[in-house]
């Protein structure tokens, strides 16, 4: 009975304790809901508060942030490119040798100078010639298409390899890296290709002008007879030509003077050649002096002499048995051919002059056997680049003042400049001068004779040939 007294009160004892617990657990959730609502409420309001302020005063503080952006704020991670800790080496300083002014800027200037004056009178040379072939319809044969073709070699020469070269010299650094290093000997090789072939060209030329039995006139040459002939020297030139793209590499080391970055090109073929096409770099490496010496020296200036020697003594035996039946006509026949001829030893002789010293020096050096520094043969092969640079900015000098076609032309094209410069009044009044002139003086049998001469046909005929000529034939516009 006791014992089910006891049971009863602990029964109603339990019950009023999860009552009251019920009870406060109650209580709890009542106060948290009421106290977030209050959060929520004074949040709400003093966002309604900063957006008033912002509405009126946006012109004294920063443009508001969405509230989504508001409600949970987003990290931003740094770029690791720019957090990432690296060590400078230098590898982007140049040498300025120009400033502060040193001992060593005087020869630096000096090398500036000389590399303008180069430039500038091998670029306008050049491009006059190119163009008075282009433009003068009487200028469409073999002979001055291969002079302007020689003349577009040196320029390319003088525009693309000479401020590589420059650059190199005063900054010790390689415009365009590795390729500059495989691009500048291949345009310098090809370029000394086409004027030895262009020399064999013309020595051919004359010896068989001076040799035909039947003298004809020279004739204005269509585009496709031009282009077949020019383009057996340009592909040969190419050709000979391309292992150098496969010898050169670029080599960087740092100066233990000033300590910057020293870029130089240094003849080791690449290992990642094939076997075969490796052995052959190495060997034509290896060969390289002798090849330039006999092929681009050698072979220009012999078969030069030969055919001059070849043609005059041609001519002495030609000269007792033709002396009566060509008395009126020689001597204006011997003075064209002779200019001629003057033009091929001229170039000949600018070309062995400028080539001669760095053939010289090392057949010398090879030969003896002694070994040159660095800086010494770095000094040789700037001199040597520097000939070949000054070779190509005084053949087109050289021809516009030996050939008497080219430097009348080059007369034209310039008064042709002039006339347009002038007012209009001045310009058709010289204009219409110059036209009386010309009919005046073609009227005259001399003068017809000589435009004969030049032209192949009589003076009308020519005109004709000129107006009505197809766009085949005609390369360029007359001036």
């Amino acid at each position: 009975m006791l014992s089910l007294l006891y049971a009863l009160t602990l029964f109603i004892s339990s019950v009023q304790l999860d009552k009251r617990s019920v009870e406060n657990i109650k209580m709890s959730l009542i106060e948290s809901s009421s106290s977030s609502l209050l959060e929520s409420s004074s949040s709400s309001s003093s966002a309604h508060q900063r957006d008033y302020e912002g509405a009126h005063h946006h012109h004294h503080h920063a443009p508001r942030v969405p509230r989504a952006s508001r409600s949970k704020p987003r990290e931003r991670h740094p770029d690791p490119f720019f957090t990432t800790p690296r060590t400078f080496n230098g590898s982007l300083r140049v040498h300025n040798p120009l400033f502060p002014v040193t001992e060593e800027s005087y020869s630096a200037y000096a090398v500036m100078l000389l590399a303008l004056t180069v430039f500038s009178a091998g670029i306008v040379g050049n491009l006059a010639l190119m163009c008075i072939v282009w433009h003068s319809y009487s200028l469409k044969s073999t002979w001055h298409c291969a002079l302007a073709s020689l003349a577009l070699w040196d320029f390319t020469v003088l525009f693309f390899c000479l401020p590589v070269v420059i650059f190199n010299e005063l900054t010790k650094r390689r415009l365009m890296g590795d390729l500059s290093c495989r691009i500048v000997p291949y345009v310098e090789v090809t370029s000394l290709g086409v004027t030895t072939f262009t020399l064999c060209a013309l020595s051919i030329d004359r010896f068989h002008a001076v040799t035909s039995v039947q003298a004809r006139p020279p004739r204005v040459e269509s585009c496709q007879s031009i282009l077949a002939k020019l383009s057996v020297i340009w592909v040969g030139s190419l050709v000979l030509a391309a292992p150098e793209l496969l010898m050169w590499r670029l080599e960087q080391r740092v100066s233990p003077r000033t300590g910057l970055p020293v870029d130089s090109c240094s003849q080791e073929p690449s290992a990642a050649l094939p076997e075969t096409l490796y052995s052959l770099v190495l060997t034509y490496s290896e060969a390289r002096m002798w090849w330039r010496f006999g092929c681009f020296f050698c072979l220009p200036l012999l078969f030069t002499g030969a055919c001059q020697l070849l043609t005059r003594h041609v001519t002495d035996e030609k000269r007792p048995s033709s002396a009566a039946s060509s008395a009126s006509s020689s001597p204006k026949k011997q003075r064209r051919e002779r200019q001629l001829t003057h033009t091929v030893v001229a170039l000949a002789s600018v070309y062995a002059v400028c080539s001669l010293p760095e053939n010289a020096w090392n057949i010398v050096l090879a030969s003896a056997g002694v070994e040159v520094g660095v800086t010494t043969r770095a000094l040789l092969t700037l001199i040597g680049q520097f000939l070949l640079f000054v070779r190509a900015a005084a053949t087109p000098i050289l021809l516009l003042c030996v050939s008497r076609s080219l430097g009348q032309a080059f007369m034209d094209c310039c008064c042709c400049c002039c006339d347009e410069c002038l007012p209009p009044d001045s310009s058709s009044a010289s204009s219409s001068t110059n036209a009386t002139a010309v009919s005046s003086s073609l009227s005259s049998p001399v003068q017809e004779e000589k435009l004969k001469i030049v032209s192949g046909t009589s003076p009308a005929e020519f005109f004709d040939t000129v107006k009505d000529a197809p766009v085949e034939l005609i390369i360029g516009t007359p001036c």
